[in-house]
Formats: C-alpha cells, sequence, structure tokens
C-alpha cells in the first residue's frame, strides 16, 4: 500500500479544514515505533507517510511529548475512571480486588497485555495488532467503547466525509479484549 493510494482520504481531510504536514519519512516511523513498541499497520503507516494531519491528531514527530504520551494512555485511563466512578470491571479479570489501588494495578496489567490502541484523531484509535490493513478504529471514551469504521479508510469518510458505513459484526474485524468490550457495550460492573 503505497502513500499515493490516500489522495482521496487526505482530500477529505483538506476539505474538513485539517492541515497536513509533509508525511512521516521511514525513519521518523521507526524511530515512534521503538520508542512506544509497536508497529504502524501498513494502512496507517501508508496515510501517515502520505502525509501528518494536524491539530487533534497526534504529532508523531513529538515523540516523548506530553500530549502523545496522554494520547497513548487515554484509553487505560478512561477504564480506570469507570472502575473508579462507575463500578467498571471486566469479569475476565477475575474478582474486583478491595482496593482501587490494586484494581487499577490488574486493570493497567490486563490493558497492557490487550493489542495497544495507536492514537488516530482525538479519540479515535486503530488497534496495533494484528498488523495488517483493514483493524477498525474505535472511537474510545471511558469505557464507552464503539467502532467508528471497519477500516481506516471507512473511519476517514465517516469522520471528516459524509458515508456512513454499516459496522455489523460481519464486516469488521475482531480484535482481542476490544471487540469484546464493544459486544458487551463496556457494561459489566462488580
Amino acid at each position: 500500500m503505497t502513500a499515493a493510494n490516500w489522495d482521496a482520504e487526505l482530500a477529505l481531510l483538506r476539505e474538513s479544514g485539517a492541515r497536513l504536514d509533509p508525511g512521516l519519512s521511514p525513519t521518523e516511523l521507526a524511530a515512534a515505533e521503538r520508542h512506544y513498541g509497536f508497529r504502524f499497520p501498513p494502512d496507517l503507516r501508508a496515510l501517515l507517510s502520505a502525509a501528518l494531519p494536524v491539530g487533534d491528531f497526534p504529532d508523531w514527530r513529538s515523540i516523548g511529548s506530553p500530549e502523545l504520551d496522554g494520547m497513548l494512555r487515554w484509553p487505560l485511563e478512561g477504564i480506570q475512571f469507570d472502575i473508579e466512578h462507575s463500578g467498571f470491571w471486566w469479569p475476565t479479570w477475575g474478582p474486583r480486588p478491595v482496593t482501587l489501588e490494586e484494581a487499577f494495578a490488574v486493570a493497567e496489567r490486563e490493558i497492557a497485555a490487550a493489542p495497544l490502541l495507536i492514537p488516530v484523531y482525538s479519540h479515535r484509535y486503530l488497534p496495533a495488532e494484528p498488523c495488517e490493513s483493514g483493524n477498525p478504529v474505535m472511537s474510545v471514551y471511558q469505557t464507552d467503547i464503539i467502532y467508528y469504521g471497519r477500516d481506516l479508510r471507512v473511519y476517514v469518510a465517516n469522520e471528516f466525509g459524509v458515508r456512513r458505513d454499516c459496522t455489523d459484526d460481519d464486516t469488521v474485524r475482531s480484535v482481542r479484549f476490544w471487540s469484546d468490550l464493544i459486544a458487551a457495550g463496556g457494561a459489566p460492573a462488580a
């Protein structure tokens, strides 16, 4: 998948008012992957090679910045918020610990074992696993997690264009842990 294949999506981004900086070089992509310990799936790699959207998008040129690090921590912090304030507890994590500190530690360990969610825009995320094109884009706000596009192309059209897709279970790639959480509606509580 080459960067040129993203012309339609980049046009939608421009039309929506997004500023596009020059795309990331292979060296810049590798530096982000090395620093954060994941690989960009091929479709996201191709898009970021074509252009780097600026604004509410992650700035992959600012590796280690509080903003980028915060975007990467957002899914865990949202789940921890719901553990504290909404009684959320995922059943496969075992019995809920007595203390909030212990519950947070279990959640952190379990989320670290789940596929990493790569920030795409605001609170929209693309799973790093499998490291293949076609992963769904998810809207992540605490445990209120939904599919926002069955893949990156459909997501860009949904977020910045007028087209909407059908994200039923038959057309969306299942992603370990996150798809189960979506299917449950984020609802399980202790």
